[in-house]
């Protein structure tokens, strides 16, 4: 199964921990799975999303950055 949604983030981000919390609790909720990437493994997305983190990406698509809204992320994947 393909996760559907993906979360950058990096070490010792508390905004990306909460993020990953959300994240996390909407997807076991909907039985969805998500993957998490450091961007400090990849220059291209460090370069990209830097100063966005955490970025959230729905079906491939950014969906948000910095706050992820519970409502919004249940929303985007039972649309």
């Amino acid at each position: 199964m393909t996760a559907r949604v993906t979360l950058y983030s990096k070490p010792g981000c508390h905004l990306c921990d909460d993020a990953r919390a959300v994240v996390a609790r909407v997807c076991a909720e909907l039985g969805e799975e998500y993957d998490e990437i450091s961007i400090l493994d990849d220059p291209a997305l460090l370069e990209r999303y830097g100063e966005e983190i955490p970025v959230t990406l729905v079906d491939g698509r950014q969906h948000d950055f910095w706050r992820v809204s519970e409502d919004r992320l249940r929303t985007a994947l039972t649309s």
